[in-house]
């Protein structure tokens, strides 16, 4: 299996986070909605939900199409995978299947627990810190 970007979705602060998964033996098989722990990504005390994702080919993946494997469907304005439409047109468009697989390239994670440490924390994020900019000073006269 390749290489899985995990985009992990802290949802106290707003931020997210991104983090590759090497090793995919905790997201093999596991479907949209389902719940995992946060330690396959070095979240120890996490429990993060499967929001989403896409394949190797960036095509979406779609909650209610079952399989691993692309498939392509006739689809409205407001459905996975479409991005501007005209109002009443169908069109045919390759989506991928609500399962993770080898053909997965990235993951979208939900927090729906947090653990004792912030994410920044535990994956040794440095804070941004804004610059203190000087007052102007007065125009002379």
């Amino acid at each position: 299996m390749a290489e899985i970007k995990c985009v992990v979705n802290d949802t106290k602060t707003g931020k997210s986070y991104t983090k590759p998964l090497t090793d995919n033996t905790g997201v093999s098989g596991r479907k949209i909605g389902d719940k995992v722990t946060g330690s396959i990504v070095d979240l120890p005390g996490y429990e993060l939900q499967i929001m989403g994702g896409s394949d190797i080919a960036g095509f979406p993946m779609r909650q209610d199409l079952n399989m691993n494997t692309r498939k392509k469907l006739l689809v409205r304005k407001g459905d996975v995978g479409i991005r501007k439409a005209i109002r009443g047109t169908i069109y045919r468009k390759t989506v991928s299947g609500n399962t993770v697989s080898d053909i997965t390239a990235q993951l979208n994670l939900k927090v729906i627990q947090h653990g004792s440490k912030s994410i920044e924390d535990l994956w040794g994020i440095k804070k941004e810190e804004k610059p203190v900019e000087a007052a102007p000073a007065p125009a002379k006269q």
